[in-house]
């Protein structure tokens, strides 16, 4: 019992610890006790089926609570920001990731939870710099510009046409900067690196942009 829930803390600290450096939400305190509580609900279901036998209940039903329930705690970390950026999905899905190795060491299966955690790592570390790689090359780019007044949108819809750039999305709303100008975050269509960069260009250059950044 003891070398289980020490075996689940160690593994929600190598979950976790990756989340409080970057400083997310949930972080390595977060990860170890759901780990920790995810494995002891499971070894709570083996000591009911086998120290009351009369009720042989069904082992694996309190996992399947745990699996489901983490899931409202993940969705406390996942928020939509100013910028239209979704923030948390990452820490949402290693809490589940971390409930479910907890459940597995909770049961034994401990080279099962083990290899879990070492792929876990692997994808936070290792695939965290492709992903970034990815979407560095993606021919669809995400832009939230600021701009001095309602003029300046316009100035971006005009350039984006004058350029055949297709513009797939395109949100108007208030900028959570000083000024009273508006904000965007528009879905560009780019062809090229060198499109991006020349859109850049132009954006530094426009007296009406405030501010803008690729998200």
């Amino acid at each position: 019992m003891i070398v289980r829930l020490l075996l689940a803390m160690a593994a929600g600290m190598l979950v976790g610890v990756d989340r409080e450096r970057k400083n997310r939400g949930a972080g390595m305190k977060t990860h170890v006790l759901v780990c920790i509580g995810a494995a002891l609900a499971m070894m709570t279901s083996e000591y009911i089926y086998h120290e009351f036998p009369d009720a042989r209940a069904d082992m694996a039903r309190i996992g399947a609570q745990v699996v489901s329930g983490v899931g409202f705690l993940g969705v406390g970390t996942i928020m939509v920001t100013g910028k239209n950026q979704i923030r948390g999905l990452t820490t949402a899905a290693g809490l589940w990731a971390s409930a479910c190795a907890g459940i597995a060491i909770g049961i034994g299966f401990v080279e099962g939870a083990l290899t879990a955690i070492i792929l876990i790592m692997f994808t936070q570390r290792v695939l965290n710099k492709m992903d970034q790689k990815v979407r560095k090359s993606a021919s669809v780019s995400a832009l939230y510009a600021e701009f001095e007044s309602n003029d300046g949108v316009s100035h971006l819809i005009n350039h984006l046409k004058k350029e055949s750039i297709h513009l797939a999305d395109l949100n108007v709303m208030a900028a959570k900067t000083s000024g009273d100008g508006p904000a965007v975050t528009a879905s560009l269509v780019l062809s090229s690196s060198e499109v991006k960069d020349e859109l850049e260009e132009w954006l530094k250059a426009d007296d009406e942009v405030r501010y803008f950044e690729w998200v």
